[in-house]
């Protein structure tokens, strides 16, 4: 066994576990308080106005990462993989229209909106970890499987709702076993370009939106203009504009099987 089999056979196992120990647990529903957020302060006819707004920042990188993934050099990409960093970055904008939806009238019927695409922008971004740090047939033949188990989970989330069983079990998956994998694959596995750093702030920057999230009416009290929801989105999008500038400044750090 390879030391590379033998890394990929032990994420894969740290994968497995850590996925029957969520399914383990008994069904979780969506707590109705989630949708009371700290600031629903109006302006201009809006409703919720900055948890609102401050989508466009998601808009606004999803547009921007297109743009760099337009041009034919991607010395900071891998070139097989194009296809998923575009699905990641419009899903981050389609996170900014259905999230900027939801917060118009927050709902469990709207947040399905603004699930669906986050869902798609975890399940790309892995699948691009799994391509630029352990194989990219790897990446690109699990990307497929893997937007659709993203899906289910929502869609499977939604329903179990509508049926008065909320269970959000898949979906804690989806969206927090990639970012929790996604570190060890960091730190086991060889490094296709330079300047990892880019990928270590964008996770520092995810961890932050979700310490924003649990802190929303702290922050909102603390600073009395911001919320730690409407700090959410922006610190979000900054983890994607930090991948942006990873595909952008990033160089081949060796020649790679």
């Amino acid at each position: 066994m390879t030391a590379l089999t033998l890394k990929t056979a032990l994420l894969a196992g740290l994968a497995l576990v850590m996925g029957v120990l969520v399914l383990r647990m008994e069904p979780i529903p969506q707590d109705i308080a989630y949708h009371a957020f700290a600031d629903a302060r109006p302006f201009l006819g809006i409703p919720n106005f900055l948890n609102v707004v401050s989508n466009l920042a998601f808009v606004a990188v999803g547009v921007a990462g297109m743009v760099v993934l337009a041009s034919p050099d991607l010395q900071g990409g891998v070139p097989e993989l194009r296809s998923i960093y575009r699905v990641f970055f419009v899903s981050l904008l389609l996170v900014g229209l259905g999230s900027g939806y939801y917060h118009l009238d927050p709902s469990n019927a709207t947040l399905l909106w603004d699930r669906l695409p986050m869902s798609l922008a975890f399940m790309a971004f892995f699948s691009v970890m799994l391509g630029e740090r352990i194989s990219v047939t790897a990446g690109r033949r699990l990307f497929l499987p893997l937007l659709v188990a993203g899906v289910l989970a929502v869609v499977y989330w939604y329903f179990s709702e509508q049926r008065g069983a909320g269970d959000l079990r898949p979906y804690l998956l989806v969206q927090f076993l990639p970012m929790l994998l996604v570190p060890v694959m960091l730190l086991v596995f060889r490094a296709r370009f330079s300047g990892s750093g880019w990928l270590w702030g964008m996770l520092l920057a995810y961890a932050g939106s979700k310490a924003a999230e649990l802190g929303d009416v702290a922050v909102f009290e603390l600073t009395g203009v911001l919320s730690g929801h409407t700090l959410k989105h922006l610190l979000a999008a900054l983890g994607g504009l930090l991948f942006m500038a990873a595909l952008l400044r990033r160089r081949p750090a060796g020649k790679r099987v």
